[in-house]
């Protein structure tokens, strides 16, 4: 009975999703929303910035990262610290090349998000270093909190560093590499950099598929991300059916105030995979997001009303700019910032 039930009850979600994609696809404009040319606010928007990706398009992750603090002048930036990048050999750690990032940021009065764990934004989500076994869970975690302390204490006396955020969409288990979640290991990590600092903490959940219960209630500052046109296998490209008010509902559901929630991904490149981006001519980049699409999602993302936002797809639009030719996007971003 209770299977049936249960059943009855998931196919009566899944219609009602069709229902949603289909009224939205039909009734709302491409580019919602329609005020695209109206002020955004200040001291609203940041970046992410990955050195691995940015290694993944051809580029000079250096070079970007200068180009992007001097040319953009960001001054609100989430810069993950990959694993496998800082313990290639176990027991050894080489911080170097983020102790320059956060040492060229501070040069220039940024304000950042460390985000590390065994679960860091791009790709394939978790950067768990060969020489681990993830299979034996024990030591992978154990090995994960000597990273966690270690990370936190090289970076414990930059001030420049505002938020400390431990792992990236910790319990979403439909997307990434990764072994499956595990809450009360995450609460482990949690409460082992608490012991180690006073920074907030950012505990982030996908905006589209998560309730942000679990998530919310271990953080200081929440962190959403925001997709607006995602690519699936069998249907192709999909407009999310959600408004703004789709995620300020949820935060209000869950009490959460407004000034501590932070959209740490919000879609500004398109959907496709690492190796698509790199073989087409760049009119496949257009159909998931164009210049309009990237007008509407800030617009999008503003409207929250949720404190700041930090933009996914820096390194995507330098790729445009220098490998495609197109600079349209960087543009924009230079009158963002």
């Amino acid at each position: 009975m209770i299977s049936f039930f249960k059943k009855t009850i998931n196919l009566f979600i899944f219609f009602i999703i069709i229902l949603s994609l289909a009224f939205f696809a039909i009734k709302v404009p491409d580019y919602y929303p329609k005020n695209i040319e109206e002020p955004l606010p200040k001291n609203f928007f940041g970046v992410t910035y990955s050195k691995k990706y940015a290694t993944e398009l051809g580029l000079d992750w250096k070079e970007i990262y200068l180009k992007m603090l001097n040319d953009l002048n960001v001054k609100y930036v989430r810069l993950p610290v990959y694993w496998d990048d800082i313990e290639k050999v176990e027991g050894i750690f080489d911080f170097s090349d983020y102790l320059f990032m956060i040492e060229e940021g501070e040069k220039r009065n940024v304000e950042f998000i460390l985000s590390f764990g065994m679960k860091t934004p791009r790709w394939p989500e978790c950067h768990i270093p060969e020489w681990i076994n993830i299979a034996d869970e024990d030591f992978l975690q154990e090995k994960t909190l000597v990273m966690i302390e270690q990370t936190v204490k090289t970076f414990q006396d930059f001030s420049s560093i505002y938020y400390f955020q431990v792992e990236n969409e910790p319990l979403l288990n439909t997307f990434g590499i990764c072994p499956k979640s595990d809450y009360n290991f995450l609460k482990k990590e949690v409460e082992l950099v608490r012991n180690l600092n006073n920074r907030p903490i950012i505990i982030s959940a996908t905006g589209e598929l998560s309730f942000w219960s679990r998530e919310s209630g271990l953080a200081d500052v929440f962190g959403t991300t925001m997709y607006r046109i995602v690519h699936n296998p069998f249907l192709g490209y999909i407009k999310y059916p959600y408004f703004e008010s789709f995620y300020k509902s949820k935060a209000k559901a869950l009490k959460l105030q407004l000034e501590n929630v932070f959209i740490v991904e919000l879609q500004a490149e398109p959907w496709i995979s690492l190796g698509e981006i790199l073989k087409t001519d760049g009119t496949e980049h257009l159909k998931s997001f164009s210049i309009d699409q990237f007008r509407a999602n800030l617009r999008f993302a503003a409207n929250t009303g949720f404190a700041r936002t930090y933009l996914w797809g820096v390194e995507w639009w330098y790729f445009r700019d220098i490998i495609v030719g197109d600079s349209s996007y960087l543009d924009l971003a230079k009158e963002l910032f």
